[in-house]
């Protein structure tokens, strides 16, 4: 008999902002399904409507379209599994409930949550593990029939068998075992009626036929309810991937407070879906090369090695990581990209060739670390520099200061060949024995206020030999 279609799914909530960790969730399950031909489906859980604030998935789903990770199945694009609405899967789950307790594997609870924090006190007080003591299971039917008729408020709770081991297999740490006597009765249903996340959860990836679950490894204690409501169902239990949560640099968990702990925070400062990507995927293991496209990560990513521990997220490797994705992209791509952060801080980009543009940055690429870099190396094109005296003797030797400046001002007629310019005022450096440090770093102070950077030939065709010369000029008369 063959396998069955691997079928994945990414279930965020529409609460809060996309963070790394539900970023790398989104990742793993589409190379995964990528790399076994199966089925990527994106459901959303969105039954705390308080809390929703992302109406329609809208910016979830930009999200995973801006990180190129597409979707089989889904909202907007639909599939056979719709809705892929939590909030408009009632019916679904209701049927299944019912489905439940007429195989007397769900019993209605009506303890308050006032009794259930008294019991749980009491429980810890006595040293005993937190856990539903079945007040309401050992009601008779008289006894519920009489609360059904005062309308008291009261949950639906599933029955677990305590007399019963399940286990399930664990991509990161194979076979898990869970003796269910150290289990409680969890709850199906809230107290107005509409159900919990343990339970819709599992119906959806029941219905849905998903194969594989990937979440993080803090589910891992609901994973033991949710294997005995498939053995309830009889239906396979499919195969789990808790993964190693990530924590910051000094091994805590990570916080808000953390940079780049949302894609937004990533995304304002610069960095390439492409890195993100390749970053996340090789985080905790060790590959060569490191440097992968989606496509490369799907056939090189081994899951079969998957991790258990916690995993450091390290920014400083995410920025190396975008500086080696930033010298791949095309610099008319990369023009387009920078264009956005270069706007804010240059109004007059405007005027500005996309072609000449694709030119400035292709030489000053190398500094890029993050695409808000480019703000920073770009000033020098639109804001000439203001050079002191101070910075200019810091610079030059005062011995060499009037040779140069009598050479320099020979050679500026010849500035509209950048490359003769270079080369003959070179040439007279060496004949009069001046250390070329001294000429290139006057230059480079001239052009662009800096005494390191791109050769002076760049710089010239960068900003012209109008501007170039004008600049230069400038600088000599404080020799």
């Amino acid at each position: 008999m063959s396998s069955p279609k691997v079928r994945v799914r990414f279930a965020p909530s529409p609460t809060g902002i996309m963070h790394i960790g539900n970023l790398r969730t989104a990742l793993l399950n589409y190379l995964f399904s990528q790399q076994k031909n199966g089925v990527f489906v994106l459901r959303i859980e969105d039954t705390d409507p308080q809390r929703n604030f992302d109406i329609g998935a809208k910016k979830i789903i930009a999200d995973l379209n801006w990180m190129n990770l597409t979707y089989n199945e889904g909202p907007e694009i639909g599939g056979p599994n719709a809705p892929y609405f939590q909030s408009e899967r009632m019916p679904i789950y209701r049927k299944k409930l019912e489905k439940l307790i007429n195989k007397k594997l769900a019993y209605p609870c009506f303890c308050s949550e006032e009794d259930l924090d008294k019991k749980r006190t009491r429980q810890q007080a006595l040293k005993l593990p937190p856990r539903y003591d079945r007040t309401c299971l050992r009601f008779t039917q008289e006894d519920i029939a009489t609360r059904f008729e005062q309308k008291l408020p009261f949950i639906w709770r599933f029955k677990l068998d305590h007399d019963t081991t399940i286990e399930i297999q664990d991509l990161a740490r194979g076979i898990v075992q869970f003796d269910l006597k150290n289990f409680t009765d969890f709850p199906l249903t809230r107290t107005d009626g509409s159900v919990t996340f343990m339970f819709a959860n599992f119906v959806d990836d029941m219905v849905m036929k998903i194969t594989d679950v990937f979440r993080g490894d803090d589910h891992l204690s609901n994973t033991a309810g949710q294997a005995a409501l498939y053995q309830a169902f009889e239906v396979p239990i499919p195969k789990f991937y808790h993964m190693a949560l990530l924590c910051n640099i000094d091994g805590k968990k990570l916080s808000k407070r953390d940079f780049g702990f949302s894609l937004h925070d990533l995304r304002q400062e610069g960095f390439l879906p492409e890195a993100i990507n390749n970053y996340l995927a090789i985080i905790g293991g060790s590959y060569d090369p490191e440097i992968m496209s989606l496509e490369e990560l799907v056939k090189n990513i081994n899951f079969e090695h998957a991790h258990a521990n916690k995993i450091k997220y390290d920014v400083e490797k995410l920025r190396w990581v975008n500086h080696q994705w930033i010298q791949r992209v095309s610099p008319q791509e990369l023009a387009t990209r920078t264009k956005q952060f270069l706007q804010k801080a240059y109004p007059s980009i405007a005027q500005l060739d996309d072609k000449k543009l694709a030119e400035i940055v292709q030489v000053l690429k190398t500094d890029f670390y993050t695409l808000a870099d480019a703000v920073k190396e770009l000033k020098f094109y639109f804001e000439a520099p203001t050079v002191s005296k101070a910075e200019l003797e810091a610079c030059v030797s005062p011995e060499y200061a009037a040779s140069l400046k009598t050479m320099i001002k020979k050679e500026l007629a010849n500035i509209e060949n950048a490359d003769a310019f270079a080369h003959a005022l070179k040439a007279e450096a060496k004949k009069q024995n001046i250390p070329l440090k001294n000429l290139f770093w006057l230059l480079r102070l001239a052009l662009m206020g800096e005494v390191n950077g791109p050769g002076i030939h760049d710089l010239i065709i960068i900003l012209g030999p109008v501007e170039s010369k004008k600049r230069i000029e400038k600088i000599v008369t404080l020799l």
